[in-house]
């Protein structure tokens, strides 16, 4: 199992939510942190939070939705002088529920691509080949279940797509210590499920981290949280590595 004592992970989403468990996760395991959300402001509790595990964190601000906005975050990070050897693509939003689905408008495409797959292609993108380079390195992208549901089309068929970009990429880096992954938290009582998800959002732990701990250099994988609820985690990893 990957040992991630002292490295750096970026965490999208990640002051509240799905993102703050991940990163609260990763930080009692001894993880740096960079902490991305729209707004620095919003970082501040979950960097305070995690702080009493003695670990480092850093803040970046940036607005997944605009090209521009992400290319200078990720100069941002690199101008921290950290090497991010871990991502958590978390970050996502779901426009709306179009129950007149057939006037559903370009717009809920076009923001639902832009946040959902073109950011977590540009951050693959931007740090892998420093992974690759490296010899190390773990990306999980986060997907949905959500299936047959017109309703919701430009928001599934994002998902979609980082689904098929992310296991072309996998085949990049098949039988590295580079894993790249996807996982479905299942539908949880966050800010983008709602209130009325069956889930509770610490039901998606161990899943959503388990890509970062698995080293079997088996890449493309989608971890779904709900068959690994109520395990440790060593136990997760055991039953995805026999």
């Amino acid at each position: 199992m990957t040992n991630v004592k002292g490295k750096w992970a970026l965490v999208t989403g990640g002051a509240r939510g799905i993102g703050a468990l991940v990163a609260d996760f990763m930080a009692q395991k001894g993880c740096n942190l960079i902490i991305q959300s729209r707004n620095e402001e919003h970082n501040k509790a979950i960097c305070e939070k995690v702080s009493k595990y003695g670990i480092e964190t850093k803040s970046v601000a940036c607005d997944l939705g605009k090209p521009e906005s992400v290319t200078e975050m990720l100069q941002k990070i690199d101008a921290m002088g950290v090497k991010v050897e871990l991502v958590f693509n978390n970050a996502a939003v779901q426009i709306a529920y179009r129950t007149e689905y057939f006037t559903t408008p370009v717009s809920d495409f076009e923001q639902s691509f832009y946040i959902n797959t073109i950011a977590p292609a540009m951050i693959c993108y931007h740090f892998m080949p420093k992974m690759i380079e490296a010899g190390f390195g773990r990306i999980i992208n986060t997907t949905s279940g959500i299936d047959k549901e017109p309703q919701q089309a430009g928001y599934s068929a994002s998902k979609a797509a980082l689904d098929k970009f992310t296991r072309d990429l996998g085949t990049v880096v098949e039988g590295t210590d580079v894993i790249i992954s996807l996982t479905d938290p299942g539908w949880c009582r966050t800010d983008l499920g709602g209130p009325n998800a069956p889930n509770s959002p610490e039901s998606a732990l161990p899943g959503v981290i388990l890509g970062a701990f698995v080293d079997d250099k088996k890449s493309g994988r989608t971890f779904a949280a709900g068959a690994y609820h109520g395990l440790t985690l060593e136990e997760a990893v055991a039953k995805v590595q026999g």
